[in-house]
């Protein structure tokens, strides 16, 4: 892990403090409460990154493989980064769906002024590496009218949970540090305030802001969380780091094995060790060899031993990719590991399915969180307490975790459609059809301003037709239209061309 100044982590004593000038004596305890939760969590939140940036370090028995081989070895086993990816690959933001298609609180220009459908995914990568990470909402310094919306990690922040109101009751995320990896910068989000705490010569001193919220605007992105662990837990659990460790030290074991397996294992047997010239290797790959008879006239026996297979490593780290795969609900060939027959289409869909509904479930809870950011915002910036009743309808839109084929979308959307025309014209059926947020938008737009053109047509047409009405019961009229005395001929339709638009047949 890389801090913001190029260390590879923070110093803990660098947030031992008795005061902050600035801050209220009733928060000062809070305050250091927080820091305490994040000194007692950091060092388990840098060995997950360290295995998810493959830094993590090499775990010898010191049984069996060479001190020159695995001083040389570095980490090469990707399944705590896979872990991560895979699962967090299955959650991409769309955008926020309307209760009735208007954006009257512009949530739309929200999140693409903070650029959410970009920075969503980078909180949600982070909360499978640390269990959880966080979503920070304040005004601009520079413009106070704009709400910024920012991630937060959790090797970065600290948190402490209302069980009582199930959400988080104060959180604290460092903001700086120098060269040395000490902290210079935090901010701590409480009920009602926010407060901005910098290091300068003679201490801390801290600016409070006041929300008047009546609470922390910060909410969590969490990774499977129980009523025991409201901040959920990691992806890189403590089984899938000892598999990375074990299939580590298979590889090295491996390599170890092949530098053996690679120099022929040969015996002669009677033969004077001065036979061999210093460069051994360069002796048994020359083009001819030859050793000479000894003083009683025997020949040296060559005998070659059989090399050590390397089935055995094989077959081990496949036997650790499968129990990656059951800790992980990845399937065994994203591991790289290629059974004898080869997998069907069925059996594939069956373990992406289990990666599946763990997204789906997980989205819900994401999708929570991300509406509570930005209706936070909203409330901000128009000054509000409460959450509006038309906010409160705004959904989040996720892309589908499941690939289905577009001919297969299209023949079901054709058929809902065949029986109800109108699932065809609402949002749930273009997104059903497999259309992204954005597309949907678009086609919908166009369908309501050509339902707005039509009924405009319409109303044109009926006024037209009205007016033609009352023309045709003035005096002298005749039933056709015709000026001229009534029953001298009858009116019948005719084709397009004639400008009058009926023609005259005479009576009988």
């Amino acid at each position: 892990m890389t801090t913001s100044t190029g260390k590879s982590f923070l110093a803990i004593e660098s947030v031992s403090l008795n005061s902050i000038s600035g801050v209220d004596s009733e928060d000062l305890p809070v305050i250091q409460a927080l820091l305490k939760v994040w000194a007692d969590k950091y060092p388990h939140n840098l060995i997950r990154s360290q295995y998810v940036d493959a830094h993590y370090r090499f775990k010898d028995f010191g049984i069996s493989i060479p001190d020159r081989i695995k001083s040389n070895v570095d980490a090469m086993i990707g399944w705590p980064a896979k872990a991560v990816r895979s699962l967090a690959d299955l959650s991409v933001f769309e955008g926020f769906s309307f209760g009735d298609g208007s954006d009257g609180h512009g949530v739309g220009d929200l999140c693409d002024d903070n650029a959410l459908d970009a920075v969503i995914p980078e909180a949600i990568s982070s909360a499978y590496t640390h269990s959880c990470a966080f979503l920070t909402v304040s005004a601009d310094e520079d413009d106070p009218s704009r709400m910024v919306i920012i991630p937060r990690s959790a090797d970065w922040s600290a948190a402490i949970w209302d069980r009582r109101h199930n959400r988080i009751s104060s959180a604290l995320t460092i903001t700086s540090d120098d060269e040395y990896g000490s902290i210079t910068g935090f901010n701590v989000w409480l009920p009602d305030c926010l407060y901005t705490c910098v290091r300068n010569g003679s201490g801390w001193s801290a600016v409070k802001s006041q929300s008047n919220f009546g609470r922390p605007t910060i909410v969590p992105l969490c990774y499977d969380a129980q009523l025991n662990r409201p901040f959920g837990r990691s992806r890189v659990s403590r089984p899938l780091m000892s598999l990375t460790d074990i299939g580590f030290r298979t590889i090295v074991r491996m390599e170890a094995s092949a530098e053996f397996y690679a120099v022929p294992k040969l015996w002669f047997l009677g033969a004077s060790k001065d036979a061999f010239s210093k460069d051994t290797w360069s002796s048994l790959i020359s083009a001819i060899n030859s050793i000479s008879k000894d003083e009683d006239g025997d020949k040296p026996d060559l005998q070659q031993i059989q090399q050590a297979s390397m089935q055995p490593h094989s077959d081990m780290l496949k036997t650790i990719a499968l129990m990656v795969s059951s800790e992980t609900n990845i399937p065994v060939s994203d591991l790289g590991i290629i059974t004898q027959n080869p997998t069907s289409a069925e059996a594939m869909s069956v373990a992406e399915r289990k990666l599946t509904r763990e997204a789906d479930r997980q989205n819900i809870r994401f999708g929570r969180s991300v509406k509570d950011a930005v209706t936070m915002a909203v409330c901000l910036r128009e000054g509000l307490q409460q959450v509006p009743d038309d906010l409160k309808a705004i959904r989040p839109i996720w892309s589908p975790t499941r690939e289905i084929s577009d001919a297969a979308r299209a023949d079901a959307f054709s058929k809902i459609a065949g029986v109800s025309p109108e699932f065809a014209q609402s949002e749930v059926g273009w997104r059903y059809a497999g259309f992204d947020q954005k597309d949907i938008d678009s086609i919908l737009s166009t369908v309501r301003r050509n339902q707005a053109s039509s009924t405009l047509d319409k109303l044109l047409g009926a006024a037209h037709d009205d007016e033609s009405g009352r023309e045709s019961t003035q005096p002298g009229a005749a039933p056709g239209g015709q000026t001229g005395a009534a029953g001298d001929a009858d009116a019948i339709p005719v084709s397009a061309g004639n400008e009058s638009g009926v023609a005259a047949r005479p009576a009988a």
